[in-house]
């Protein structure tokens, strides 16, 4: 088995995700690149990338979520850190309660929540048998304050910050879990909504310390970090240039 280092990055064939990926495999690390639609976008960055796998699964679906994990160890042998950045979000005004009905809830609940968990799980055995396994998960700072694109992902960001703390509780000392929760971040998601995020980055570029908006390679610098801070475990680190002290 080859003793180098392997990533496996969720819902990374764009954004965020990608700029974590493009990050770990130019520290010498093989990653694996995964989306749950998007499979010519994923595949292509696989290919632009060193020693990179692109594996097609929806992480809602457990046998998926498992096939995930399964193919990473198939082809490279080991895991040694796992990046669950694969979600969803519904864009809704804070105040329609109606239009955040159970099916939005459970749509948004089951990729991240359930399945940022069915992924770790399927995980842990293998980080853990590395002796110094890293989880990142990726939040949002939706998750500690009352903002977010919509009520169920903001809630469903907090259950992810509370879930990195039970679990770096839980697989110290081999496992160390932490959890990066972006601001504003320009990503493709600004197209989903452009209506959402209208004059938004110029207030944050007036409102913030660092005067400007995140980009994915701000959130993919703090990933690695975490990702290799061998003492670090249960944190979640804000990455939205200081809006929170304003």
């Amino acid at each position: 088995m080859s003793e180098e280092r392997v990533a496996l990055v969720t819902g990374s064939s764009s954004g965020i995700g990608a700029a974590v990926a493009r990050r770990m495999a130019d520290a010498g690390l093989r990653v694996v690149v995964n989306s749950a639609s998007s499979a010519r976008t994923g595949a292509a960055l696989a290919a632009e990338l060193p020693d990179a796998l692109y594996v097609q699964g929806d992480i809602a679906d457990p046998a998926d979520a498992q096939r995930l994990v399964d193919t990473a160890i198939e082809k490279f042998g080991r895991l040694d850190i796992l990046v669950n950045n694969a979600g969803r979000t519904r864009f809704i005004p804070l105040d329609d309660l109606a239009a955040a009905d159970g099916a939005v809830w459970r749509d948004i609940l089951d990729v991240n929540v359930i399945g940022t968990w069915q992924v770790t799980t399927a995980a842990v055995p293998h980080l853990k048998a590395t002796g110094a396994g890293s989880i990142v998960n990726i939040s949002s700072v939706s998750g500690s304050r009352a903002m977010g694109s919509s009520i169920p992902y903001a809630v469903s960001k907090a259950a992810v910050d509370h879930m990195t703390r039970l679990l770096a509780a839980t697989l110290g000392p081999d496992i160390r879990v932490n959890a990066v929760a972006p601001g504003l971040v320009d990503t493709p998601w600004y197209d989903e909504a452009p209506e959402v995020w209208e004059g938004s980055q110029e207030w944050i570029t007036a409102h913030t310390p660092q005067r400007r908006v995140g980009t994915p390679e701000d959130v993919a610098e703090a990933v690695y970090a975490l990702a290799h801070a061998a003492y670090t475990t249960g944190e979640v680190v804000r990455v939205d240039g200081g809006r929170h002290l304003v």
